[in-house]
């Protein structure tokens, strides 16, 4: 049975005739009678959702465009308006159009344009001033920020084809990929400021005893020509091809520059023992240990700054976490050197006691690499060896090994380059003897491998950057890292509100005298 008219709730009996919402009440009062009616009943559900996305996304847009026709219409004109140019504007155009690409489709915004006295030469030539675009936050460029952030989102994730196609799909506007990298560029702009201020992020809570992680890697990115650091860039001249139609041994088809990676983390301990480590063959008796938790990861990432910024960057994470040092902080590294040195000096610098511990998976690596120095290719007998040196080490006599070591490569007749491997090895546990106290380590109940920041390089960089056929741009490939940073830190949602807000004072509030938007009405 029909309802009464009095009674009806259908939108078009309620939005009059000449209403600015007059096409989109009609357009969602078409949508409720399609839905209600014969055709939609012999629709496959697929086919409904899909009638849905199109109907609504069109009825979507005539609302919006609804909305800033309304507005325009109730657009006061304000007396006069000054300008940050010191030029005062009393001329006033009513109805000065422009568009907008939104996540609905186009649409356009009409407002008033106050422009400056024709009499007054220094007047000249001034921009116009439009309010309702700083009241409305509206963007420089014709794409709403809605849709840029979804194309940011879609950039971060994938190639810049792959999420300019996503967005069409989602929302029927077309993004070109040029355009893509200029917004995820523009997005960026406020990733150091943002984290410099620690009013958006509070501190996240740690469970007691916890203690504080600190990590850093670099993972390589293929750059365009011209984008390399200066020293591999004077090495990229200086190299040559040492024959015609394939690569020889040591040489590399691209040239990458380094993205330094860091992780400030916290850390539930788990004491365990060497045995757990490295369990004795056969059977275990008893299921492993529990290794330890790691809980409120925060990531960064830069193919612009050097390592040692990064690893400021990082340090100010996690002073930012434990202000008064009341934690034990403690350091994981691959047993970079130039790391190392800047993790002690920024330690140092801050007065904080910070143990540094070198990833035991790099260090079997190397007993690995001196093994074949004593055995031939896979031999039976290598892995017996590496796992009696690896437990030595890990009950902390990285010395004894290494002594053991250049006492065999001395007995054992080797060729030059063999011992020189050997003996490679040997200085290895030499010089980072001090940064393999893996017994207090396990004792303590801290990780002895650096897998949270190989899974942050795998995730930040490789993953994304390492697309085949991609080549970067040191500003391109920066914007992307923090984004995705962002994201991985779930910062991104805060970030892009404080992102808007920095837009609205470079776009808007800075065209004003007294860096103020007039008010709407």
């Amino acid at each position: 049975m029909s309802a009464a008219p009095g009674d009806c709730r259908c939108p078009c009996h309620h939005v009059p005739a000449g209403s600015p919402f007059a096409d989109a009440a009609r357009a969602f009062t078409e949508i409720i009678a399609f839905l209600d009616g014969p055709g939609a009943v012999v629709m496959e559900s697929q086919e409904v959702e899909e009638y849905l996305r199109e109907a609504v996304r069109d009825g979507g847009r005539k609302a919006l465009q609804g909305f800033f026709d309304r507005r325009a219409e109730r657009e006061q004109r304000l007396p006069e308006v000054a300008g940050s140019d010191e030029v005062t504007r009393r001329r006033a155009e009513r109805n000065r159009a422009r568009a907008l690409g939104t996540s609905f489709g186009d649409v356009r915004v009409r407002r008033i344009a106050y422009r400056g006295p024709r009499s007054k030469p220094r007047a000249r030539g001034c921009p116009d001033l439009h309010p309702a675009d700083g009241q409305l936050n509206l963007p420089p460029g014709r794409e709403s920020w809605p849709l840029q952030k979804l194309t940011v989102i879609h950039g971060a994730k994938g190639s810049y084809e792959d999420a300019t196609q996503a967005v069409q799909l989602a929302t029927g506007q077309r993004i070109g990929k040029r355009q893509a990298e200029e917004m995820m560029i523009a997005a960026a702009a406020d990733y150091d400021d943002f984290y410099a201020s620690s009013e958006h992020r509070p501190p996240p809570g740690a469970a007691p005893g916890a203690v504080l992680g600190l990590s850093c890697d670099a993972k390589g990115i293929v750059m365009r020509p011209g984008q390399l650091r200066p020293a591999a860039e004077r090495a990229a001249r200086r190299s040559a091809p040492k024959q015609d139609g394939r690569l020889s041994r040591g040489e590399v088809r691209n040239r990458k520059r380094m993205a330094e990676t860091a992780a400030v983390f916290d850390i539930r301990p788990a004491p365990r023992t060497p045995a757990d480590i490295l369990p004795p063959p056969g059977p275990r008796p008893a299921p492993p240990a529990r290794p330890p938790e790691t809980t409120g990861k925060f990531v960064t990432a830069s193919v612009e700054d050097d390592a040692r910024t990064v690893i400021t960057t990082m340090f100010d994470e996690a002073g930012r976490r434990d202000p008064r040092h009341a934690r034990t902080w403690i350091a994981l590294a691959d047993g970079n050197k130039d790391q190392i040195r800047w993790i002690r000096a920024e330690a140092a610098a801050r007065g904080i006691d910070v143990p540094i511990l070198i990833d035991f998976i790099h260090v079997i690596e190397y007993l690995w690499a001196a093994a074949w120095c004593f055995f031939p290719e896979a031999s039976p007998g290598a892995g017996p060896w590496v796992r009696q040196h690896g437990s030595a080490i890990l009950n902390g006599n990285a010395a004894g090994a290494a002594a053991s070591i250049r006492t065999q490569a001395a007995a054992s007749g080797l060729s030059r380059t063999r011992h020189r491997a050997a003996a490679r090895t040997a200085s290895y546990l030499e010089a980072k003897a001090p940064c393999l106290d893996y017994p207090a380590a396990l004792a303590a109940g801290w990780p002895i491998s650096t897998g949270i920041i190989e899974g942050t390089c795998r995730h930040l960089v490789k993953d994304r950057m390492d697309i085949t056929g991609a080549r970067w741009t040191v500003q391109g490939a920066e914007a992307v890292l923090k984004i995705r940073s962002l994201i991985t830190n779930a910062d991104f949602g805060a970030y892009w509100t404080y992102h808007l807000q920095r837009e609205r004072q470079r776009n808007h509030d800075r065209r004003y005298r007294h860096q103020t938007i007039p008010p709407a009405a």
